[in-house]
């Protein structure tokens, strides 16, 4: 009986290996049913022989409470976008200008789908986990389980990192649809938000009949020479690679693969938005390095976007945060890349006129990015009764009067306690990148703002305090509210910087928000912060520190925070604080050729830990090159102009820095 189970787990493993690896069935489907009902008899009968790597153990039987939070070892960091070939030809010549023109790429379809990240320990898999904002994401390995085309286990029994595309086939979201229908269920606007929703489900169960698959395209730290032979080792491994990735010689061949996959992609049976275009050479992709958000080797061409024709039947303002008035188009309804449209923002005045806009036109709408609607233009040859839109005089919230904004294009509420400014805040300080509460949604704030239940940050903080009423409120059940109850307190312990950049700061965006985290530690030490020393940090200056100032000199605003304290929020910065060291403090820094110790990343993010900045060029403003192995033209540019240059000896003898990064 055991050498027939054994038997019957083997013939699967290479069948499910032959359809998602190799793309060749070697099973019908009925062949296949009646082995996999063979082996769900044998486990029944006998459950104390179950392996692990059978395939019954994808269908799905775990439930959990929470997602629990994983930080990833290695970031995972998000992909630069260019919208047309003008801006790849111009990224091409960046790279060929930073590491000479003996470069090649790997191209792939970029699949809608959403990453996730697989963690191998000596071959076996133990978590799975969601990309969330690339440092931290959720634990999904109950789920990632049930999709066949994630191995178990490797055959290189090797311990790393693999990362993916997890997402739905189209056949797979039409079936999930009809089934919802039938159910009289909401339906999933497009794949991508069904094989989203499907992979954040507790119930590995359902997870397991929504017809997941995957493609896998990177191991970060692998022993290989170039990209396509990471790719090789990952089919060798068992993992599903996209058979539709070209090796191009240069940006002539990316263009022809971009060009063919704009025509192709209909053809396909599953969804893409894209061609993501890779440096082939690893080592040219560590000298290319990051920036503070992406990595430079690497790009993401978006198809263009569809267009779509509407009726434009009312322009609405809205007041954000910093009181700026913005019109808004109400539409006639229009289905756009799978999901519904009814708004797109206008901007300002100039952007309406510039366009020609007037209530009542048919005009044609499109997602820039696939994401976000836009008014493109009017068609003027179908115009009829129609209106012109007009400037408002007075903040439609509050009704006081606008003023024009610094630069005249936009209008401004001055009106500081302006509710809709109020409102736009709270959003603001709960959106992904900043507290990350999920659960409360715009309309979800506007609602309790309204009823008084939510007035300052703080008050979110104190929902626990008012749990029985918000079960009493309509959609609000006991489930959802300890939900949202969980996820604030879940907040408290993010690190600073989301908290500098929730609480909105004139100016200061998610990466300035990093940057003070990291100078100063403490947001105590912030708030003491002088405008002299700000304006010294490097991507900061001036105006900003004007800002930053001016923020902490209001009363109210230390109030704030010191309740924000007392209520238990970490005002402390979770990762690697900025320190000062005299040769590196405030100068500027290029790296070049293969550093042997240490990766280019690992010296910028040294560089900047004790604030210093690593530039991509050499000028006469450059205090040091950095000098590897095999360097390019930066060295010669720097040798002419008389830059200083440190080899890794020169690193090392730095042990205070360098001893201190490897703790």
């Amino acid at each position: 009986m055991l050498d027939r189970y054994n038997e019957l787990v083997e013939v699967l493993k290479k069948a499910n290996y032959d359809y998602y690896v190799n793309d060749n069935p070697t099973l019908s489907d009925n062949e296949y049913d009646s082995l996999l009902a063979e082996l769900e008899r044998l486990e029944k009968m006998n459950p104390d022989i179950i392996r692990g790597d059978s395939p019954t153990q994808n269908v799905g039987s775990t439930v959990i409470d929470k997602f629990e939070k994983i930080r990833h070892v290695t970031p995972l960091m998000s992909i630069a976008d260019v919208f047309n070939e003008e801006e790849l030809i111009e990224w091409d010549k960046k790279i060929r200008k930073m590491v000479g023109d003996d470069v090649s790429y790997v191209c792939e379809l970029k699949i809608d789908g959403l990453s996730i990240n697989l963690t191998y320990e000596n071959g076996k898999l133990v978590q799975a986990a969601t990309r969330g904002d690339g440092a931290i994401g959720e634990n999904v390995t109950h789920n990632a389980l049930t999709i066949k085309s994630i191995p178990r286990v490797i055959p290189s029994g090797d311990s790393l990192e693999i990362r993916g595309e997890i997402y739905m086939p189209i056949a797979s979201f039409e079936r999930l649809n009809e089934e919802r229908a039938q159910k009289g269920e909401q339906l999933f606007q497009n794949p991508r938000n069904a094989a989203a929703g499907s992979l954040r489900q507790l119930d590995s169960k359902v997870a397991a009949s929504r017809g997941l698959d995957a493609f896998f395209y990177h191991v970060p730290l692998v022993n290989r020479s170039t990209h396509h032979e990471a790719l090789e080792y990952l089919r060798e491994n068992g993992f599903v690679v996209n058979p539709n990735i070209e090796c191009c010689k240069d940006i002539t061949e990316v263009l022809k693969y971009v060009n063919k996959w704009t025509e192709l992609r209909p053809t396909l049976p599953y969804d893409i938005d894209g061609v993501v275009v890779k440096v082939d050479n690893l080592s040219l992709q560590r000298e290319l390095g990051s920036t503070a958000k992406n990595p430079r080797w690497v790009i993401a061409y978006k198809f263009p976007a569809e267009e779509v024709t509407t009726k434009l039947k009312d322009v609405i303002f809205t007041v954000g945060r910093t009181g700026q008035i913005t019109p808004n188009a109400v539409l006639e309804p229009i289905k756009i890349m799978g999901s519904t449209v009814a708004r797109a923002t206008l901007h300002n005045m100039d952007f309406i006129r510039e366009r020609d806009l007037e209530i009542g036109d048919i005009v044609v709408v499109r997602k820039a990015g696939d994401v976000i609607p836009e008014v493109v233009r009017n068609v003027p040859e179908r115009r009829e009764n129609t209106r012109m839109i007009e400037k408002i005089e007075v903040c439609p919230i509050c009704g006081e009067k606008l003023v024009d904004s610094a630069s005249g294009i936009d209008l401004l509420c001055p009106n500081e306690t302006c509710p809709a400014r109020n409102i736009e805040s709270l959003i603001h300080f709960v959106e992904r990148k900043a507290m990350n509460i999920i659960g409360l949604g715009e309309k979800i704030i506007e609602d309790f703002y309204n009823m008084g239940i939510l007035d300052d940050f703080a008050s979110i903080y104190h929902l626990e305090t008012r749990k029985e009423e918000l079960t009493e409120l309509e959609g609000f059940g006991p489930k959802s509210i300890n939900k949202l109850l969980e996820n604030i307190e879940n907040s408290k312990t993010n690190s600073l910087e989301r908290l500098i950049f929730a609480i909105g700061i004139k100016g200061i965006g998610e990466k300035n928000a990093k940057i003070l985290a990291k100078r100063y530690g403490t947001m105590d030490a912030l708030m003491q912060a002088e405008r002299e020393e700000l304006t010294n940090i490097n991507d900061i200056g001036p105006i900003l520190a004007e800002n930053v100032v001016k923020y902490f000199e209001d009363e109210d605003n230390c109030k704030m925070i010191d309740t924000l304290k007392e209520l238990g929020l970490n005002m402390n910065y979770e990762g690697m604080a900025v320190s000062t060291h005299e040769e590196i403090t405030n100068k500027k820094f290029v790296i070049t050729g293969t550093l042997e110790k240490y990766s280019r990343d690992e010296v910028k993010e040294i560089i900047e830990s004790y604030g210093g900045k690593a530039q991509e060029s050499v000028s006469k403003k450059t205090d040091a090159l950095i000098l590897g192995e095999n360097p390019g033209s930066k060295y010669d540019k720097a040798v002419e102009l008389g830059i200083p240059i440190w080899n890794e000896d020169t690193l090392r003898g730095m042990s205070d820095i360098f001893t201190k990064y490897r703790q």
